[in-house]
């Protein structure tokens, strides 16, 4: 029996201003039309006889991955982290919620791409002796390129369908990832794993007991939410948990570590330029998606998410552009957009933590427009939705439906706003939205006040559980 095991935390930072620490690249569709990266992860492994995978994520991602995988009926366990402790205790915390049965762990990032998804599968295929026999497997994937952003993995001796570990070797400088290359005895890590879940908890015991005894306390002290089946595990005990990878754990320290070569076209798509190398190109070598124009440019990777983006004489650019935000950056320079989200975070700017198109677990929002003293949105409701029963203290709210129809409670009443009608919510009054319909309610929303941000709700009742 295999499970996946997707770890899907992270920020993404690198792939800013079109992922944001709210919807983060594992849930963007960067190369699909229609999957996110979390979704083509499952679907790639679907002819695998698999069981529902559990998914790690944060608290604030959660109702993001429970559609997405309901989407392609995939939602199996979804174990929510308090706070980020990197792989090694994401790992710990599914190995202990299924060691009754002992399933083989497929550990998979959610923000990878794959695009030879049948080399993909031969090489599982050739990993699952090695890890009911008790190995701990490693794919490394067959290096294209003398690659300074990976780490590597040195193959020692040859087994079955496999080799020994030598070594886990750090991201090396130019000239040392050319000899890696030259030598044909290294592997970029790839971070995909396959193994027991038993074998897992037993080789952890031996070199993290900290780890294994936080993820374990932390998930006998857990609760499943009545609403969605999220598995919220002890926030105390996990967040005493040492932060650590899986590399570092373990797998650098068992005598059980095994690679297997993966020869798929793997990317980590950890910078524009990566998503550039795996993109197809016209015959300038341009890489473009959206509503673009070139000339007298070659090279690049362009990128349109809401209007025209026209580019002369430009080369071997990055030019993404959302409705918020353009970067404009050199393919060489694209690695240091960390830098840009750490100078909008020192800014306390908020274009490094969401969209003007916010996702919600009752649908989304956008914002429109906004002044000194008013702040216009485009609001989604999803049939069969309700916002929280809420109360603003600065705030009025003037709500127009453009389709379907709402459902409204303004103070003490409660009545049906249809298409082309309106209301308004005072400041101070407890009031709540709904969609009854079988189609998505659409309306405008005109805030008025002295205070507009988010933070200013009481919420009284609501049914994800964000009091």
């Amino acid at each position: 029996m295999i499970i996946p095991t997707i770890i899907a935390g992270g920020s993404g930072s690198r792939l800013w201003p079109v992922s944001r620490s709210l919807y983060p690249k594992q849930f963007l569709a960067l190369q699909s039309e229609k999957l996110s990266m979390l979704q083509q992860t499952l679907m790639r492994i679907k002819d695998l006889d698999c069981q529902l995978p559990i998914t790690i994520c944060s608290e604030e991602h959660r109702f993001i991955v429970a559609e997405q995988l309901n989407q392609i009926n995939q939602l199996g366990s979804i174990i929510l982290e308090p706070a980020g402790r990197n792989t090694a205790p994401a790992i710990a915390l599914a190995a202990h919620s299924v060691a009754k049965n002992d399933p083989l762990l497929l550990v998979l990032p959610a923000d990878h791409l794959i695009q030879e998804p049948e080399k993909f599968i031969e090489a599982i295929n050739k990993a699952i002796p090695l890890a009911n026999s008790g190995e701990m497997v490693t794919f490394g994937v067959v290096p294209q390129h003398a690659h300074t952003g990976y780490g590597y993995i040195k193959q020692g001796s040859a087994i079955e369908q496999g080799f020994t570990v030598e070594t886990f070797v750090e991201k090396p400088d130019k000239t040392t990832a050319q000899q890696y290359l030259e030598s044909g005895n290294y592997y970029w890590n790839s971070g995909i794993f396959l193994f027991k879940a038993s074998k897992y908890i037993s080789e952890l015991k031996k070199y993290r007991p900290d780890i294994n005894n936080a993820c374990s306390q932390a998930l006998v002290d857990s609760s499943i939410d009545s609403d969605k089946d999220f598995i919220r595990i002890n926030k105390q005990i996990f967040l005493d948990c040492p932060s650590e990878s899986i590399d570092y754990a373990v797998m650098e320290s068992t005598s059980n570590a095994v690679v297997v070569p993966l020869d798929a076209g793997w990317s980590d798509v950890g910078s524009w330029s990566a998503l550039w190398d795996v993109s197809e190109k016209d015959d300038q070598g341009n890489a473009t998606y959206g509503d673009t124009i070139q000339i007298d440019s070659k090279d690049c990777f362009i990128r349109s998410e809401s209007r025209l983006v026209a580019t002369i004489g430009l080369e071997n650019m990055a030019v993404i552009e959302t409705k918020d935000a353009v970067l404009v950056a050199h393919q060489d320079k694209v690695q240091d957009v960390k830098a840009i989200v750490a100078k909008l975070k020192e800014a306390s700017r908020s274009e490094h933590i969401l969209h003007r198109e916010v996702y919600r677990p009752w649908g989304k929002y956008e914002s429109i427009d906004n002044g000194t003293r008013y702040q216009v949105k485009h609001i989604m409701v999803k049939p069969g939705e309700k916002l929280s029963l809420q109360m603003h203290h600065h705030r009025a709210e003037h709500w127009i439906v453009v389709s379907g129809t709402a459902k409204v409670t303004n103070g003490d009443k409660t009545f049906l706003v249809t298409e082309n009608e309106s209301t308004y919510i005072p400041v101070g009054t407890v009031h709540a939205l709904e969609n009854p319909g079988k189609v998505p309610l659409e309306m405008i929303e005109v805030q008025s006040g002295s205070y507009l941000k988010e933070d200013d709700i009481v919420r009284f009742e609501d049914r994800y559980g964000r009091l």
